[in-house]
């Protein structure tokens, strides 16, 4: 079950600090996109996450796109936000997350994924041995393979928890749990 679990939990991207990332020693976040940037299938950002993407760059945190998705809806997306991507990564596989990593130029154990799925993000960044920011879907899924993924992402969650995680609300400076 370690596979699955996320080092930390928020209930949006925005919520993830510039400050957090310091004390976290994060100089880089390699992040999903549905559900976790926009809407799933959106192209369009929303004002806080828009805001949020401005005060990572102010802090110098590197950024870069890493979506199972394909070229034609990740390119778009990533152009408009002003980032890098790497599309069809076939998370969880961990090579997707390598490209990305590497692209940023940024060490292994300064690098992060923060992404909304436990089967693909959480999985994938564990495999490849770098923190998992888990954020909440910023909507509710309308597919029914996702929705099925939901619900089985809930006794992962319980046992996150259980474990004593906690769920990281607003603008924080929470602190990465002791492993």
């Amino acid at each position: 079950m370690a596979l699955f679990m996320p080092t930390v939990m928020f209930d949006r991207i925005s919520s993830i600090t510039p400050e957090f990332l310091e004390h976290s020693g994060i100089k880089g976040l390699i992040l999903d996109v549905d559900n976790t940037l926009t809407a799933h299938g959106s192209q369009e950002l929303p004002p806080d996450v828009a805001q949020w993407l401005e005060r990572m760059r102010a802090a110098g945190i590197k950024m870069t796109i890493a979506s199972n998705n394909m070229p034609a809806r990740v390119e778009p997306f990533a152009k408009r936000v002003g980032l890098d991507y790497r599309a069809f990564c076939c998370k969880p596989s961990p090579f997707g997350l390598w490209r990305a990593r590497r692209a940023m130029g940024v060490e292994k154990g300064a690098a992060a994924l923060v992404g909304d799925q436990i089967y693909t993000d959480s999985l994938g960044a564990n495999l490849y041995g770098i923190r998992m920011f888990l954020v909440r879907p910023m909507h509710e899924d309308t597919k029914p393979t996702i929705r099925l993924k939901r619900m089985l992402e809930k006794p992962v969650l319980e046992r996150y928890y259980k474990k004593g995680g906690q769920l990281v609300e607003g603008k924080s400076d929470a602190v990465e749990p002791d492993a």
